[in-house]
């Protein structure tokens, strides 16, 4: 098995592919959404909001939890989950210049 090579690329680059693949799931962006429309929210409502079993869904908000995307909070038997805004704002930041490139070839490449 080949290694990534992670460390020839910059920490920027770095950073940007890891939140990036933590949204690379259509469960993940619908998590996301819940979030930024309800700010914060109990586990279970995400099970009811999006369709998915509780397991699912905790391994869902485990790879944005990993990424910083989101954070939790224990209260009682349950973990209330709401968006890092400032990972959120770095992320946006980050993105954004990428997102925004012209490209000047207009060509039909294939």
């Amino acid at each position: 098995m080949g290694t990534t090579k992670t460390e020839i690329f910059t920490e920027q680059q770095n950073q940007m592919a890891q939140m990036a693949k933590a949204l690379g799931h259509p469960a993940r962006i619908a998590i996301v959404q819940y979030l930024l429309k309800q700010d914060t929210c109990i586990c279970g409502d995400l099970v009811l909001e999006i369709g998915l079993a509780q397991p699912t869904i905790s391994q869902h908000l485990k790879a944005l939890k990993t990424a910083g995307l989101i954070k939790g909070n224990i209260e009682g038997t349950s973990t209330c989950y709401c968006l890092d805004y400032e990972k959120w704002d770095v992320m946006k930041s980050l993105l954004s210049p990428l997102l925004n490139l012209e490209t000047d070839n207009n060509t039909n490449c294939c």
